[in-house]
């Protein structure tokens, strides 16, 4: 992260916001207060993105300096860290009893990722498909999202061991991944190093990224539930929109990135390999460290995630690749979503 006079001012005023927030100096008037956890909330998905680009950045060069192999930062570090703000979101709602906001998050986004994000992204230019990701990862989101929706039914909650299932379940996907990199499936991205890149301060800028992303995971989890309560949204609501959206920034200014510039052919794998990622890691992880209430409202928003999986895999049979009508067809369906929750969460 370069320190530019915008990232000065963007970081100054993020401090400023937290610190105000901190002290609880401003009037107790709700309508200020609901402007000022707006502007928080945004401060906190500023802090998320940041701090998991920073993170991200520094891992992977320390990596490289151990001669790491580029195949295994990209499977790994660079993978997770797409998904950190998801993971840090949702643990700290679990954590705080949010359970509306944990699974509305991780299912909000995978809806947004595919209906909202690709849709954008198609309008934009094609989208190519691999064929790994066509025979295997949609099917396998489709796969693990029906997974989760039984489990969740099952027993009212998201256990520990429902965690453990997930988390054993990543482990064999990052095993198909790494055999597929080893084959020539996946995309090897590498990352250079400079002369200013020394130790102490890569390490100095891994330690930045990840206070950023568990403050920033923070503050927007309590301005969220705030904003919630005041302008009657459920937690599953602001879930599903609004921290669905924050936390999948990264995605969509990589997708948006990828189509402006002509690498149409990484976008539908990017999505669908987050996708994967937010179920089995941080739904995952999650669940491990507290039981999560599977509310029955998430059974509907489930079904609705793996309708846009099945859509993106019928949208792509024909040509092996998402085109514009495609995009068109997922914008539809999710401004449809986007409308029958506003309406059942004010009806």
């Amino acid at each position: 992260m370069k320190l530019t006079k915008k990232n000065i001012i963007i970081s100054v005023l993020v401090i400023g916001l937290v610190v105000l927030s901190y002290l609880g100096i401003l009037p107790d008037s709700t309508p200020v207060q609901i402007v000022f956890n707006v502007a928080l909330m945004v401060a906190g998905f500023v802090m998320l993105i940041k701090g998991a680009d920073i993170f991200v950045d520094g891992a992977s060069k320390i990596a490289t300096k151990f001669n790491i192999p580029q195949m295994v930062i990209g499977l790994t570090i660079v993978a997770f860290g797409t998904s950190l703000p998801e993971a840090a979101v949702s643990i700290s709602g679990a954590l705080s009893g949010n359970a509306g906001i944990t699974v509305g998050n991780v299912l909000g986004s995978n809806i947004m990722n595919i209906l909202l994000i690709l849709g954008v992204s198609s309008c934009v230019a094609a989208l190519p498909i691999k064929k790994n990701t066509f025979r295997i990862e949609i099917p396998f989101v489709i796969a693990i999202t029906v997974l989760m929706l039984f489990l969740g039914m099952g027993g009212d909650e998201l256990s520990r061991l429902d965690g453990v299932i997930f988390l054993v379940i990543m482990a064999v996907f990052m095993v198909y991944l790494v055999y597929s990199a080893k084959n020539g499936e996946s995309d090897d991205e590498t990352t250079e190093l400079s002369e200013k890149d020394t130790m102490p301060i890569l390490i100095l800028f891994v330690i930045i990224g990840g206070v950023c992303i568990v403050f920033g995971s923070d503050v927007t989890v309590d301005a969220a539930s705030y904003i919630a309560a005041k302008c009657g949204m459920t937690p599953r609501l602001i879930g599903l929109t609004i921290v669905a959206f924050g936390t999948s920034l990264p995605e969509l200014v990589t997708s948006a990135t990828a189509a402006k510039r002509g690498k149409v052919d990484i976008a539908i794998g990017n999505i669908v390999g987050s996708n994967i990622f937010n179920i089995l890691f941080v739904v995952g992880l999650s669940a491990v460290i507290t039981d999560i209430t599977f509310e029955a409202a998430f059974i509907k928003d489930a079904i609705v995630a793996i309708a846009a999986a099945v859509l993106l895999f019928v949208a792509v049979i024909k040509g092996k690749k998402l085109t514009k009508t495609g995009g068109i067809v997922m914008l539809a369906c999710y401004a449809a979503y986007f409308a029958y929750i506003l309406y059942m969460n004010y009806a």
